[in-house]
């Protein structure tokens, strides 16, 4: 049905929620901030660094914001992928898709070098086609520069892609891009949050987005 999948990272294909909890607070350290819960932190993930740092402060000072996200990337540097699982579906997902003749890609707010590097431990390398990393573009998601630049390396037409991601981020993200989009639940989005955009399927997970479109 389409030629080509980008997917989304966090909490589509692996979770990196105890690196990203570790590198938070010890950001938030460093700033004499107050300490946040897990819980709290995770449901942050996929927002930029700078929309982190605002969004579990309620602060909007942007001198602090980028201590933070130096901070975060100090502790992240450390520990980020030692400490990512690639969910159980999708290297099958992905060996299915290249058996037929698609392409992968995956946009994300994670840097480009950290996703090189998952990849690598995983030895998932050679089924990905691009990458655009947070340090790819100037803006963030849902601004839809990343997904639009993916497409455009990929010499692709926006209706050969499918945009697959776990947050309202993501779906906003395709919305803008006037993708197609598929949703997963392996994140913090519940399916009633996802009913808001237009979406071509809402599943449990990625096994379910290749059932729907078989």
């Amino acid at each position: 049905m389409y030629k080509a999948y980008i997917f989304d990272f966090d909490y589509t294909l692996g979770d990196s929620s105890e690196g990203i909890v570790e590198s938070v607070l010890h950001a938030l350290s460093q700033l004499d901030e107050e300490a946040k819960t897990a819980e709290e932190i995770r449901k942050t993930i996929g927002l930029s660094l700078r929309e982190t740092y605002f969004t579990l402060t309620s602060s909007k000072n942007e001198e602090r914001a980028e201590q933070f996200a130096t901070y975060f990337k100090e502790k992240a540097d450390e520990v980020m992928v030692a400490s990512t699982q690639i969910y159980e579906p999708v290297k099958q997902v992905f060996t299915s898709l290249r058996e037929n003749g698609c392409k992968i890609g995956i946009v994300t707010t994670k840097f480009h070098y950290r996703i090189d590097a998952i990849l690598a431990k995983f030895h998932m390398t050679e089924m990905v086609d691009i990458i655009v990393g947070g340090e790819d573009v100037k803006a963030p998601k849902p601004n839809p520069e990343g997904l639009l630049y993916a497409i455009e390396k990929l010499q692709l037409e926006k209706v050969d892609i499918l945009y697959i991601g776990d947050s309202v981020v993501d779906a906003k993200t395709a919305q803008a891009a006037k993708v197609d989009f598929a949703g997963v639940l392996t994140g913090t989005t519940t399916e009633e949050d996802f009913m808001a955009y237009r979406n071509v399927c809402i599943t449990e997970n990625l096994y379910g987005i290749q059932k729907e479109l078989e």
